[in-house]
């Protein structure tokens, strides 16, 4: 065996122990939208993970929110074409509807993060 063999083996060798194969998968955030149209907000119900980013898209005429049920958190007015994004935290409320027009409704899933 040559030595700049040897030296690479001896080296794979050493990051194989100190860096060992992760069991699984970290996530990676992820971007999820939900569309407003029609006055609904299409997902309804969305799952998402503590990190994610969700952003809602305003495609009706009507300017909308996504607003907390217990007012924690808010997009703020959304005109046609407008969008908003909030990172998903784990302890964020997570039912909402629109400021504007109550009946509409949604909710998100949340699930710890692997991070």
């Amino acid at each position: 065996m040559s030595r700049r063999s040897f030296m690479k083996k001896t080296a794979a060798a050493i990051a194989a122990a100190a860096f060992p194969a992760l069991p699984f998968a970290i996530a990676q955030p992820r971007t999820h939208r939900v569309e407003i149209s029609g006055f609904k907000f299409t997902p309804d119900r969305l799952d998402v993970s503590v990190g994610d980013t969700v952003t809602w898209i305003n495609r009706d005429i009507a300017p909308h929110t996504a607003t907390a049920a217990e007012g924690g958190w808010d997009t703020g007015e959304l005109v046609k074409g407008a969008q908003a994004s909030i990172t998903v935290t784990a302890d964020m409320e997570t039912s909402y509807f629109c400021a504007f027009h109550p009946m509409m409704k949604a909710r998100l899933s949340i699930t710890a993060s692997d991070q």
